[in-house]
């Protein structure tokens, strides 16, 4: 009898084992899957601003400057690897965007440009996008971490190659807020 109550004990430690280790490599997994959205989004909005600049080039080829400042932070984001670095080159394009943005605004044949309006439109989506895949990756960061760091998944995060991940932020305050762009 002492033998079967062993048998089952061990049985039951190896199925929660099991599952723990598989449930590890679901959440590991998950988190790879949310940052490649994001990097999806990401790799749209670069496309989209070479486009944007040249719209507004046409139209404000004395803007140099902050033309060149877009396509400079276009080319860091576009350049950066990792959670931190990527996080940061996107907070400095969106700042680098909202420059470009308010010199359009002294623009009135621009705002009513077909083609700025649509890469205008394609962009905003972008950015939503964007927004629900950061979120995103954000859940599933959260979700691995805990079990990361709780009994008895803790255990065997090692052995499933779980580690804790960096959220998805924003450290820049200016960029925490809403931008105004009026046309």
């Amino acid at each position: 009898m002492g033998v079967v109550i062993t048998i089952a004990v061990v049985a039951v430690l190896g199925l929660l084992a099991v599952w723990a280790y598989n449930k590890l490599v679901r959440l590991r997994n998950r988190v790879d899957e949310a940052y490649a959205q994001i990097d999806v989004q990401l790799k749209r909005r670069y496309d989209l601003v070479p486009n944007l600049v040249e719209t507004v080039k046409g139209y404000a080829a004395h803007e140099r400057q902050t033309l060149e400042a877009v396509t400079s932070a276009r080319n860091a984001a576009a350049g950066a690897s990792g959670v931190a670095q990527v996080a940061e080159a996107n907070n400095q394009l969106t700042g680098a965007l909202r420059g470009l943005f308010a010199v359009a605004e002294a623009y009135p044949q621009l705002r009513a440009s077909e083609n700025f309006l649509q890469l205008q439109e394609q962009l905003t989506t972008t950015e939503n996008q964007i927004g629900f895949a950061r979120q995103f990756y954000n859940d599933s960061v959260r979700a691995l971490n805990t079990a990361v760091e709780t009994f008895p998944l803790m255990l065997l995060a090692g052995l499933a190659k779980a580690t804790r991940r960096e959220y998805f932020e924003v450290a820049d305050e200016a960029v925490r807020e809403v931008p105004r762009v009026q046309f």
